[in-house]
This record gives structure tokens, C-alpha cells and sequence, in this order.
């Protein structure tokens, strides 16, 4: 297949770490130039720098930017400063890797005595979701988003499955399906691509701040008929994967980058394994 990302401008919303940093890393390794957005102080700063450092040591151009990627104020900021990177050119591949959400129940118990507030709720959906809405439609007025972009956003099984604390977080999920399938319709036109990628349990930062993540873990990997969890290089194989598509007509979906994890049968296929 023809390599579409060689000296091509890609965005990645969420960079400094996880599905993020790994999918900027393998851009750079395609010889695609990579800006970055994070939102971190001192440790996860630090660690953007070196991650800028190790983009451009693989002989592309990289630029991170620590701002705010969910703020009118911070996206306002960096829509300009992306089209004089770029030189106005269309970005290749744009990927919504945002990650900050309430990890509150709806409803107080013995373990949680606070319920989620309007707040959270509203801030969770506008960050993980929303957010998709607003960069596309000003990258696509700064002439940023044309014919052969690649829009990707990642989602989770969080859409159909339920955890104590991820009630907001499953909202903005499934907001942000709904958001890539609309998306989808109005950009055919334009002959852009947009999709979802709901990987399968990966051990990323976000996923840590998950209470009961452990048993949540341990079950995911035996229930995996791979018999181990998602990667975050999983996921950057994806994203490399349909961002060299030459054809816009695989639009509209939600892609499984989990192993068949969501479909198998519970730890059935590990057993299996186990016994031969």
C-alpha cells in the first residue's frame, strides 16, 4: 500500500501519553510530521518534551502544544497556529485521543457518598465528546480538514457495558459515536473519512484512575481470546492503518481494535488455550 502519510501534517488531540502518545510515534515512524496537543504540568510536561524530542529525532517535524485542547479559548489559539505550521495544508490524519472525565457515580452509596454533579456531567461530555465537533468544524473553516483527511476518535465498550463509576464517561462515549456517524454524512461531500476506533482494555493513565480497575483488568485479560489486553501500539496500527486508505468510503463506523475482545465469550477462549 502506498505510504499516504510521508511528509503529510497529522494532529493528535491528546499526545503526551496512552493511545495518543503511541499513535504519535507511529506517525513519525510513516515519516508524518506530528502536532500534538496535551494539557499537562511539571512530570507529564516534561515527558511531552522528550516524546517531542523523539518525534524529531526520527527525521520528521514535531510540535506539542501544552494547552487546553477543550477550551474555545485554547482551540481558538491553535487553529492558527496549526495552519502556519502546516502552511495551510490539509492535515492527513486528525485523531480525538481526549481523556478527562468525572469518574463519580449518579447516585451516592456506602462506597461513594457523592453523587455526579451537573458540572461534571456537562464538563465530561463537552471534553470527550463535543470537543470533536468544535475542532472540526474550525479546522474545517481554516481549510484544514479537505479531501483525504482522516478524522478518528476514540471510543470504548463503555458505550454497552456498565462500570460503578463510569456513568458520565459511557454518556460521552456514546455522544461521541453519535457525533462521528453525523460527521460522517456531512463531510462525504468533502471526501473525508470519519471514524471511531473503540479499542479494548488498555492499560493507559485514564484507565488507572478508574476505582476497581484491577479486577476490572484481571478479567479482561483472561476473558481476551488473545489471551493478553489491548495495546496502545494496537491502536496506533489502526490508526496508520486507515489513515493510509486511499478511499473515503470506509466512513461512518465504530471499528473494533480490541483482540474480539467485546464479542467472546467471557474467559471461555482462554480456558481453551489453557487446556491444550
Amino acid at each position: 500500500m502506498r505510504n499516504r502519510l510521508r511528509d503529510r501534517w497529522c494532529l493528535v488531540l491528546g499526545a503526551s501519553s496512552g493511545m495518543g502518545r503511541a499513535t504519535a510515534l507511529a506517525l513519525a515512524e510513516q515519516g508524518a510530521h506530528v502536532a500534538g496537543v496535551h494539557f499537562d504540568r511539571a512530570e507529564g510536561a516534561r515527558a511531552a518534551k522528550e516524546l517531542e524530542c523523539t518525534l524529531r529525532a526520527q527525521g520528521v517535524r514535531a510540535h506539542l502544544f501544552n494547552v487546553n485542547a477543550a477550551s474555545d479559548r485554547g482551540r481558538g489559539r491553535l487553529v492558527p497556529a496549526l495552519a502556519e505550521l502546516t502552511g495551510g495544508e490539509p492535515l492527513r490524519t486528525v485523531l480525538h485521543s481526549l481523556a478527562f472525565g468525572s469518574l463519580v457515580p449518579f447516585l451516592p452509596s456506602d462506597e461513594a457518598k457523592q453523587a455526579l454533579t451537573r458540572a461534571q456531567l456537562e464538563m465530561t461530555l463537552d471534553v470527550m465528546a463535543h470537543s470533536l465537533v468544535y475542532w472540526t468544524q474550525d479546522l474545517l473553516a481554516a481549510g484544514l480538514v479537505a479531501e483525504g483527511t482522516r478524522i478518528l476518535a476514540m471510543t470504548s465498550a463503555g458505550t454497552r457495558q456498565v462500570l460503578p463509576s463510569y456513568g458520565a464517561v459511557s454518556a460521552a462515549k456514546a455522544a461521541l459515536e453519535s457525533h462521528v456517524r453525523q460527521l460522517a454524512c456531512e463531510l462525504a461531500p468533502h471526501g473525508v473519512a470519519v471514524n471511531a476506533l473503540r479499542a479494548g482494555v488498555t492499560v493507559t493513565p485514564s484507565l488507572l484512575r478508574i476505582p476497581g480497575h484491577e479486577e476490572f483488568v484481571g478479567e479482561s485479560a483472561a476473558g481476551n481470546p488473545h489471551g493478553r489486553l489491548t495495546t496502545p501500539e494496537d491502536v496506533a496500527e489502526a490508526v496508520v492503518l486507515l489513515s493510509n486508505a486511499p478511499s473515503s468510503w470506509l466512513t461512518g463506523n465504530t471499528i473494533g481494535v480490541d483482540g474480539a475482545e467485546l464479542v467472546a465469550a467471557g474467559a471461555t477462549w482462554s480456558r481453551r488455550e489453557a487446556t491444550r
